[in-house]
C-alpha cells in the first residue's frame, strides 16, 4: 500500500496545497509554543534527543506503509547533509532564547527568513533581485524592529537569537530550492532527525562530563544543561513536538511540489497569527499593538515578495 501524500505528485493541486500550508503552521505555531512552556523543565539536548529519536521512528513507519525504506535514501546526500546543518544551527539559535522571549518575539525573529531569501536569492541562485524585493525587506526590517523594540530599555541581546535563526532558516530553504528540489519530503525529514539526535547525543554527553558554570547555567539553563531530570510529561511533551513537528514539515514539503510558492508563501505567514492565538491560549497574553503592527509589516513584505517571484516566473 502506498500513501499518496508520499507519491509524485500527478497534477498542481492549488487548495489542497493551501490546506497543507494551513495544517502545517498550525501545527508548528503549536510546536513552537510547547516548547516554550516546557523550557525550564527540560533541555535543549534532552529535547532534541528524546524528539530526533521520536522523529526517525515516526518516519520509518511512514516510508514502510509509503512505498519502502529506500524513501528515506537521498539523491543528493551532501546537499541534504548540508541543509540538516543549516536546521541544526537555525534550531538552537531559535529555542535558546525561548525561556527569555515571548512567542511574538520568536515568531517575528524567525520569520525574517524571507528578507534573507530574498537578499541571498542573488549570490547563491543567480536570480535577479530588483527594487520590490529590497523595499520588502526594508518593510520587513521595519516590521521586526517594531516586534522587538531595541530602543527600549528592556531590550536584550537575546532578542537577536530568532532573526540569526532566521538567517540559518533562509540557508535551509536556498539549499532546497537549488539543490533538495527532488527528495523525498521523508528523505529529508529523517537526515534532519538523525542530525538532531546525533547532536543532541553529543551535547548531552559534553555538557555532563564537561559541566558549565552555574552562573551561565542559570544564565542560559535551555542550553547550558545537557541532561535534568527525566519525567513521564517530558517524554510526552518529546512525543506529541514529534507528531506535531513532523506533521508541520512533511505538509510544506508536499504543499510547495503540487502549488506555485507564489500562491502559497503569502499563506505561510499564517503562522504569526497562530502563534498569536497560541500566546494567548497558552500563556493568556496576547502580542500588544506595536507588535501587532510589526507582525503584519512582515506579512506584507512577504507578500509582496511571493506576488515578485510571481511576476519573475512569468
Amino acid at each position: 500500500m502506498k500513501v499518496s501524500l508520499f507519491s509524485h505528485p500527478k497534477s498542481d493541486q492549488p487548495f489542497a496545497a493551501l490546506l497543507l500550508v494551513l495544517t502545517a503552521t498550525f501545527a508548528l505555531a503549536f510546536q513552537d509554543s510547547l516548547v516554550k512552556l516546557m523550557s525550564s523543565d527540560t533541555s535543549f539536548w534532552q529535547f532534541q534527543t528524546l524528539r530526533s529519536f521520536s522523529n526517525l521512528s515516526f518516519v520509518i513507519i511512514l516510508a514502510t506503509v509509503s512505498g519502502g525504506i529506500s524513501l528515506l535514501v537521498p539523491q543528493n546526500w551532501k546537499a541534504v547533509f548540508l541543509r540538516s546543518v543549516f536546521l541544526l544551527v537555525c534550531m538552537f539559535f531559535f529555542f535558546a532564547g525561548a525561556p527569555f522571549l515571548t512567542v511574538a518575539q520568536m515568531a517575528a525573529g524567525l520569520y525574517t527568513y524571507p528578507l534573507f531569501v530574498s537578499l541571498l536569492a542573488g549570490p547563491v541562485l543567480g536570480e535577479k533581485v530588483g527594487i520590490w524585493r529590497y523595499g520588502a525587506l526594508a518593510l520587513g526590517a521595519m516590521g521586526s524592529s517594531l516586534v522587538l523594540s531595541p530602543w527600549s530599555n528592556g531590550f536584550s541581546t537575546v532578542q537577536l537569537l530568532p532573526i540569526i535563526a532566521g538567517f540559518f532558516y533562509a540557508a535551509n530553504i536556498l539549499t532546497i530550492r537549488k539543490a533538495c528540489r527532488n527528495e523525498s519530503p521523508l528523505a529529508l525529514a529523517f537526515a534532519a532527525g538523525l542530525g538532531f539526535l546525533i547532536v543532541g547525543i553529543i551535547g548531552i554527553t559534553v555538557l555532563t562530563i564537561y559541566p558549565l558554570s552555574s552562573n551561565i547555567r542559570d544564565a542560559m539553563p535551555f542550553v547550558a544543561i545537557g541532561w535534568p531530570e527525566l519525567t513521564l510529561i517530558i517524554v510526552g511533551f518529546a512525543i506529541l513536538s514529534s507528531v506535531l513537528n513532523l506533521t508541520g514539515n512533511i505538509c510544506i514539503s508536499r504543499a510547495y511540489q503540487t502549488a506555485d510558492a507564489s500562491w502559497l508563501a503569502p499563506m505561510d505567514y499564517s503562522y504569526l497569527i497562530f502563534a498569536a492565538i497560541w500566546s494567548r491560549v497558552i500563556f493568556d497574553r496576547w502580542p500588544n499593538e506595536q507588535a501587532l503592527i510589526g507582525m503584519a509589516m512582515i506579512g506584507l513584505a512577504g507578500g509582496v515578495t511571493a506576488w515578485r517571484e510571481n511576476v519573475a516566473s512569468k
